[in-house]
């Protein structure tokens, strides 16, 4: 007996056939729907879920293996158990080679047909956990994707805050190294546009490029914006890498800390 209420279609033009194997199988908690034809079988299978089919193959109209066929093009993981006499187990046999889960013959064997819808029950529930396994995957996937989208956009925005912000102090030190800075990033981006290169390109050359000049932020005033030509002094401390562990002049222009700032 299953603990699931499964769904099975029982297909039989005998209505004999039809009552006593729908009561069997609700006398052991499984829900039926039955119909007498293969044509109005595919109809139900399209309005209702089904885990299983239980068809007789010989039936007026279609039969079993052609009801076979329509509903594996509808959906092949469905499990089709065919019911058939001894004379035609030849034909069972071929459509079992066709995609038939298995088959039944009568008189059927109660034990033996639940035994075998119990079985086609616990296969189809495995394919429905494969396919809401891969459903939770997808859905997993896409939310991470956007998570990193997301995240990716609030970087590139945070980069973009930090060249901004570093810009407007270079241009509070002196006002022709920030236009010169802001300049420097306009024509970058129109000389890349025009050598059509790539997009994502353009847009990560203007912001490197408004950077290029920088440096003049750990400049003193004294030498920064001295007014004729630099001593031999004051040249070598422009070369200087990490200006602020310089010495020989005043120190930083960002006098808010007396620490001088942390390389990375």
């Amino acid at each position: 007996m299953t603990d699931k209420r499964s769904m099975i279609l029982v297909v039989d033009d005998d209505p004999y056939v039809l009552e006593s194997i729908s009561t069997l199988l609700r006398t052991f908690g499984f829900d039926v729907k039955t119909c007498n034809n293969a044509s109005s079988a595919v109809q139900e299978i399209q309005r209702t879920p089904v885990d299983v089919v239980l068809t007789d193959i010989k039936m007026p109209g279609l039969t079993g293996v052609e009801l076979l066929g329509m509903i594996h093009k509808f959906d092949s993981q469905i499990p089709v158990i065919l019911m058939t006499a001894y004379a035609e187990l030849d034909v069972a046999v071929d459509a079992i080679k066709k995609g038939a889960f298995d088959f039944i013959t009568k008189p059927y064997n109660a034990d033996y047909l639940l035994h075998t819808i119990e079985k086609a029950v616990k296969y189809s529930d495995l394919i429905q956990m494969e396919r809401d396994y891969k459903k939770t995957l997808e859905e997993t996937v896409r939310t991470r994707t956007q998570e990193l989208s997301d995240a990716l956009v609030m970087v590139k925005n945070m980069s973009r805050e930090i060249i901004t912000r570093l810009t407007v102090v270079a241009e509070y030190r002196d006002t022709s190294t920030g236009a010169h800075i802001s300049r420097i990033g306009l024509y970058s981006n129109k000389i890349a546009e025009e050598l059509s290169l790539d997009a994502d390109f353009v847009e990560k050359l203007t912001f490197a490029s408004s950077m290029h000049d920088l440096g003049k932020i750990g400049i003193p005033d004294s030498i920064l914006l001295k007014a004729g030509p630099l001593s031999e002094d004051e040249y070598e401390f422009m070369k200087t890498t990490r200006p602020w562990e310089n010495r020989s002049f005043p120190g930083p222009i960002i006098r808010r800390s007396s620490s001088p700032p942390r390389s990375r």
